[in-house]
C-alpha cells in the first residue's frame, strides 16, 4: 500500500519512538540516548538503543534498526502497512484512503476475511448431520462442545473443489485462494482444495485473525497432519498455537506441548497457559513472544525419543529468551491428552508442580544413556555431564548440580568439580578464539552484510556515511552538499539511493528521517540506515562535512589514476606528479 509521506510524517511525529519502544523493552536513559536489552535477539547486556533526537532504535548486537514503524513491524510481526494502520489506531490518526494501488490496499485484508470464512464454511461442515462420524472423532477424544467452538474446529470435507466453490460463491478468487494456502496448483496447472477430509484446526494471531490452518487426516494416510504454507499473512516462526488465548492466562508460566490436541485438552482440563508451535521446531522468535507474557515454561513433549530431543532443543532456545525452564515428565502415557484422559486435571497440576528443572532433566537424560554401574560408562558419563555442567553460568547452580552428578554416579564431588573446571576452560578458550576472528575482520565490519549494498570502495563508502550521518543529524546540511557533491559521486548504489532520496524529500519540505525511508527499503536496508544514522556525530560537524567531500573526491582521483596506470604508467605518473 502506497501511503502518501505528509501522513507518514504525521504518524511518526505523533507516535514517539521512546514512548512506543517503552512499552516493549525497559529502557535506561545514557546520555542523549536510552539502552536496553535487545527484543530481537537473546542478550544479557544492553546494547538496544533508542535515540529520541534522531527517532531511531538500532541493536549494536544483532543490527536491528530503523524507525517507529521499523519497530512495530519486528514487536508485533506485522506487514508495513498493518503496522502503519496500528500506530495509527493507537495515537488517533484516520487512516487515509489508498489513492495509488487501492487493491494492493485491501489485499491483506481480503487473504483475512477469505481465511475467517473459510474457517465459519469447515465449522459448519462439521456439525452437518451427514458428518456426524467427524463429531464422534472429537467426542472420542473427550472434547466438549463448548471447548471445540472456543478453538473454532471445523471439517474439510473429502472434495477436491468444497472449499472452493463456496469461497468463490462469496466473492473471491482462485488467485486469492491460492495467495493464501487454502488452495493447490496440480503438475498440470489445475487449481484443487488443499484441505480434504481433514478435521480442521484454525490458528490465530493474537489480534484474533485467522492467519492459517492445520489439518489432521481421519485414517492412517500420509501426512497426518498438514499444515497451511507461509503466505503474507502467516509466518509460522512467528506464531505459536492457542498464543491468542494463552496470553490471557493469570498462571504464572506457560505450557509449550507438542500438538494441537495436547493443547486443547490442556486448556479443557483448566491449563489456559497451553500453546504449541506450528508443525516445526521452536524458533527463537516464538520463544520471544512467550517472554512477552510470562517467564516461566513448563515443556510438556511427548515422551518418546523424538520429544525429548525437541525438549532439549526448545531448553537452548527459551534459556536464551532469560526464561525459566522445567522440563515435564509424563508416567504411562504418550502425551499431555492421553494422561488427562486417563489420570485427569488434577493428577496432571501435580506433574506439573512437580516438573524437574530443566538441569535435572539433561542430567537424567544423559545419565539414561549409561550403565552407570560400569566403570568405563560412569567415566564417559562424567565427561558428557561436565559439558553439560559448564553451560551453567550461576556458580551456586552449577555446584549443586554437580553434586547432583556425582551423587548419581557414585563419584567424589571433588573429581566432578575438576571435570567440571576443565570443561568450563575449554568452553572460555573457544569462545576467546571466535572473538579473536571477529576481531581480524573489521573491514568485514565495515561492509553491509547483504551483498547486494556491498560497497565497492570502504574508504569513499565511509565518508559517503559520514555524509548521511550529518543529514540525518540536521536536514540543512543538505543544502551544504548541494553545491559541492552530487548522488552520482557516491561509489556505493545504496548510499547514492539513499542521497538520492534525501535531496527529494528534502526539496519538498519533508523531513529527511531513517522512518522517511520506512516504506521503501526491507528490513535488512533499513536496519543499515539506522546503522549509519546512529553514528557519533563530530564536534566540528562543518569541519567533518568537508573533510567527507575531500575524502570522496581523492578516492576518485585515486580510481581515476589507477585505471589510466592500466592503460598508460607514464600518464599516471605525471598525474601523480602533478597532485604532489
Amino acid at each position: 500500500m502506497a501511503f502518501d509521506q505528509s501522513f507518514l510524517d504525521e504518524l511518526a511525529a505523533r507516535n514517539d519512538i521512546l514512548d512506543v519502544v517503552s512499552r516493549y523493552v525497559q529502557l535506561k536513559r545514557s546520555g542523549s540516548n536510552y539502552f536496553g536489552l535487545c527484543p530481537f535477539h537473546n542478550e544479557k547486556s544492553a546494547s538496544f538503543s533508542v535515540s529520541p533526537d534522531k527517532q531511531i532504535f538500532h541493536c549494536f548486537g544483532c543490527g536491528a534498526g530503523g524507525g517507529v514503524v521499523s519497530f512495530i513491524m519486528r514487536a508485533e510481526g506485522l506487514e508495513f502497512p498493518d503496522a502503519v494502520a496500528f500506530l495509527a489506531q493507537q495515537c488517533g490518526l484516520p487512516m487515509p484512503e489508498d489513492k495509488y494501488n487501492p487493491q494492493a490496499g485491501r489485499q491483506r485484508e481480503r487473504l483475512l476475511n477469505l481465511m475467517r470464512d473459510a474457517a465459519r464454511f469447515y465449522y459448519a461442515e462439521l456439525w452437518k448431520p451427514e458428518h456426524k462420524p467427524i463429531q464422534q472423532y472429537f467426542v472420542g477424544r473427550g472434547l466438549r462442545k463448548r471447548v471445540m467452538d472456543n478453538f473454532g474446529l471445523g471439517y474439510a470435507p473429502d472434495s477436491f473443489f468444497a472449499t472452493m466453490d463456496a469461497m468463490q460463491a462469496k466473492g473471491y478468487t482462485k488467485e486469492e485462494l491460492l495467495r493464501c494456502g487454502l488452495a493447490a496448483r496440480s503438475e498440470k496447472g489445475n487449481l484443487y482444495d488443499k484441505f480434504r477430509g481433514r478435521v480442521m484446526f484454525p490458528i490465530i494471531d493474537l489480534r484474533g485473525n485467522v492467519i492459517a490452518f492445520g489439518g489432521r487426516v481421519m485414517d492412517d494416510s500420509k501426512p497426518k497432519y498438514l499444515n497451511s504454507p507461509e503466505t503474507s499473512i502467516f509466518h509460522k516462526g512467528r506464531n505459536l498455537f492457542a498464543m491468542n488465548l494463552a496470553r490471557k492466562t493469570k498462571r504464572e508460566y506457560i505450557i509449550l506441548a507438542e500438538g494441537y490436541m495436547d493443547v486443547i485438552a490442556l486448556h479443557q482440563a483448566g491449563f489456559d497457559c497451553a500453546v504449541a508451535s506450528l508443525g516445526t521446531a521452536l524458533t527463537d522468535e516464538q520463544a520471544r513472544l512467550i517472554a512477552r507474557y510470562a517467564k516461566h515454561v513448563v515443556i510438556s513433549y511427548d515422551a518418546d525419543q523424538a520429544g525429548q530431543a525437541a525438549s532439549q532443543r526448545a531448553i537452548d532456545i527459551l534459556k536464551k529468551a532469560d526464561l525459566s525452564v522445567k522440563v515435564l515428565k509424563i508416567p504411562g502415557a504418550k502425551d499431555p491428552d492421553e494422561f488427562i484422559r486417563e489420570k485427569g486435571a488434577d493428577a496432571f497440576r501435580r506433574l506439573v508442580e512437580g516438573s524437574a528443572d530443566h538441569n535435572a532433566y539433561r542430567l537424567e537424560t544423559i545419565a539414561a544413556k549409561f550403565d552407570l554401574d560400569e566403570d568405563d560408562q560412569r567415566i564417559d558419563f562424567l565427561r558428557q555431564a561436565a559439558q553439560m555442567l559448564a553451560t551453567i553460568d550461576n556458580a551456586i547452580e552449577q555446584e549443586i548440580y554437580a553434586r547432583r552428578a556425582a551423587s548419581m554416579a557414585g563419584i567424589n564431588y571433588e573429581a566432578v568439580a575438576l571435570e567440571v573446571k576443565r570443561a568450563v576452560a575449554i568452553r572460555r578458550k573457544q569462545q576467546k578464539t571466535a572473538k579473536r576472528r571477529e576481531t581480524r575482520t573489521p573491514v568485514q565490519k565495515v561492509q553491509p552484510k547483504i551483498h547486494a549494498m556491498h560497497y565497492p570502495d570502504i574508504v569513499s563508502a565511509r565518508a559517503e556515511e559520514g555524509i548521511l550521518a550529518l543529514i540525518f543529524y540536521d536536514n540543512t546540511f543538505i543544502s551544504y552538499f548541494l553545491d559541492k557533491i552530487k548522488p552520482e559521486d557516491f561509489t556505493a548504489p545504496f548510499l547514492r539511493q539513499v542521497f538520492a532520496q534525501a535531496n527529494e524529500l528534502y526539496g519538498a519540505g519533508h523531513p529527511v528521517t531513517v522512518a522517511a525511508y520506512e516504506a521503501q527499503l526491507d528490513p535488512n536496508e533499513l536496519s543499515w540506515l539506522a546503522h549509519i544514522a546512529a553514528q557519533p556525530i563530530p564536534a566540528e560537524r562543518e569541519r567533518a562535512a568537508e573533510d567527507y567531500i575531500r575524502k570522496i573526491q581523492e578516492q576518485a582521483l585515486h580510481r581515476d589514476m589507477q585505471g589510466a596506470s592500466e592503460d598508460d604508467p607514464l600518464l599516471a605518473r605525471a598525474r601523480l606528479k602533478a597532485k604532489k
